[in-house]
């Protein structure tokens, strides 16, 4: 198997992430319940994007490519630190956005404004239109490009939380459970892939906050991550957990989601978003509700970032 810091990476976050034990959580779930930090990778406001795009740079750097190109909808973290990554790497960052969700400029609209980022939106639902516009834009300009798909979700992107494990293993706590939002496969994946390679005993749970057929989109992403790798091993869906948590539609905040984030904040004093993590710790608190867990559990909640679309 290959090591994974052998495989090219661009430095752009502060890692390791703390991981923290939520002390009042804990005793209102009656579990040891830790959050892994992942809104602390020190660029722009953080988040899980960073891990992907230290890998996903790397290889638009090493093909020489000038412009950066990627997508997701109007208040997309992936999008906005995708150009915050590119303008600190010294290259040219496009973002051509489904028209979907909060266009004006607030949340994460506003920091790309303040980065000076060229925004343009899509009137579609259909990314492979978004895919073909990339190549249009990038033809016209007429500068080696490099294309990053939506949540920087491809078997590269997905060794950013195969990583993440390794960095979770080393803290050398015996977590029983790993909790993750799932919005478009690629952190969920690394994470399996990871817990599979080096925790084997942790299980890794997805929150679903979107509609796409993610069984399928996770065992892909991490039989491809697997191959990068060369890691001999045999991965099925049983591999992994999912919940489905998307209630109205992606990126549309739930009741129960909005109540996980004032929990966490007057708890914990940690701000959760209303499309990604506050559904993931809603689903968690439903499973805890459940009799899922067991006191003996320890369980680590994979704060992704996402602070900008509180904003918006």
């Amino acid at each position: 198997m290959i090591l994974i810091d052998d495989i090219p990476q661009v430095s752009l976050g502060v890692f390791p992430t703390p991981i923290q034990k939520l002390q009042n959580i804990s005793r209102m779930f009656g579990m040891c319940v830790y959050a892994k930090r992942d809104d602390m990778t020190g660029l722009a406001l953080g988040g899980n994007k960073v891990r992907k795009l230290e890998f996903l740079l790397a290889e638009a750097k090493n093909q020489g490519a000038e412009v950066v190109f990627t997508t997701g909808g109007a208040q997309s973290n992936h999008a906005m630190l995708t150009a915050a990554a590119a303008k600190k790497l010294g290259m040219t960052p496009i973002l051509i956005l489904k028209k979907r969700g909060v266009t004006e400029r607030r949340g994460n609209q506003l920091l790309e404004h303040l980065m000076g980022v060229d925004v343009r939106f899509m009137d579609t639902d259909d990314y492979e239109d978004i895919y073909r516009e990339m190549d249009r834009v990038g033809q016209e300009l007429g500068r080696p490009y490099y294309k990053i798909p939506c949540g920087g979700s491809n078997a590269l992107g997905t060794l950013g939380y195969v990583k993440c494990i390794k960095e979770i293993r080393d803290k050398g706590i015996p977590f029983t459970h790993i909790i993750c939002a799932e919005g478009s496969g690629g952190t969920m994946a690394g994470l399996a892939l990871g817990a599979k390679l080096f925790m084997p005993k942790t299980k890794v749970i997805g929150m679903m906050v979107d509609t796409d057929p993610f069984e399928e989109i996770t065992l892909s992403l991490m039989n491809e991550a697997a191959k990068i790798l060369g890691a001999n091993v045999k991965l099925t869906k049983n591999d992994f957990m999912l919940r489905d948590m998307c209630a109205e539609g992606y990126a549309i905040p739930s009741k129960e989601g909005n109540e996980a984030i004032r929990l966490l904040a007057e708890q914990e004093g940690i701000f959760l978003d209303p499309v990604y993590t506050g559904k993931a710790f809603a689903g968690f608190t439903a499973m805890v509700k459940e009799g899922a867990f067991q006191p003996t559990d320890r369980v680590l909640f994979i704060h992704t970032g996402g602070a900008g679309g509180l904003f918006a």
